[in-house]
């Protein structure tokens, strides 16, 4: 998630090494998760690659739930339908879906970086709602100016995402964590793989952790974990 959308995730705090350095963010962050999504792919989930970190950098309150907090029960999935704006209330965020896929070197291909409002569906996965993991991608920044994803690593547990699909109706998801991956210590199953089996769960994937100017590329990865708790029309 690197520029050309919102890049994978840095929070308010993140505009020094973030703006400007936008579309130089594309090789290995989202190497990173192309890699992820092809052991995912393969079944392999249960491989790990090092370890995963609560946070890193200026976001060391990421996602954490505060002990008396308690999340709403599940609700039981519904019928495929493909997503068409997700909608986020407690950011402002609200941003048309497209499908999206893996480029040539079979990393996932985020939206072109002109647009950087836009959120990258991976149309070979889950569709929202429907039982599995969804994933969804977004750019950190541009070259001037904060993404789609800019603020996800400020959300918290209990906040809700919605995502509007084209059946007509809108499947509600509710935030159960946030996730700081380091690009040494990415684990595809904690990435993609379900947070608990038998529900629709969705991802929301962006760049985070500092930008690595030798590199010229975000350090970690922010992952944005939900799952359905209702849903309306």
């Amino acid at each position: 998630m690197s520029d050309r959308f919102l890049d994978q995730a840095g929070g308010p705090a993140h505009r020094g090494p973030v703006l400007g350095a936008g579309r130089l963010l594309t090789g290995l962050t989202w190497a990173v998760l192309l890699l992820g999504l092809w052991l995912w792919g393969a079944e392999v989930t249960d491989v790990r690659y090092g370890r995963s970190t609560p946070a890193t950098g200026d976001m060391a309150a990421v996602g954490r739930l505060p002990a008396a907090a308690e999340l709403p029960p599940a609700a039981r999935p519904l019928t495929g339908a493909r997503p068409q704006r997700l909608d986020i209330p407690d950011l402002g965020v609200q941003a048309p879906v497209v499908a999206r896929g893996l480029d040539a070197r079979g990393a996932l291909d985020p939206p072109p970086f002109d647009q950087p409002g836009v959120v990258g569906w991976y149309a070979a996965g889950a569709k929202p709602g429907a039982a599995g993991t969804a994933l969804m991608v977004g750019h950190l920044d541009t070259e001037t100016r904060p993404a789609v994803f800019h603020r996800i690593s400020t959300l918290k547990p209990g906040e809700t995402v919605r995502v509007i699909r084209d059946d007509g109706r809108v499947a509600e998801f509710t935030v159960d964590d946030v996730r700081v991956l380091t690009r040494e210590g990415f684990d595809a199953h904690q990435a993609y793989g379900p947070r608990r089996s038998g529900r629709a769960e969705l991802r929301l994937i962006t760049c985070g952790g500092t930008f690595d100017r030798a590199s010229r590329s975000y350090t970690a990865n922010v992952i944005v974990s939900a799952y359905l708790t209702g849903t309306g029309l």
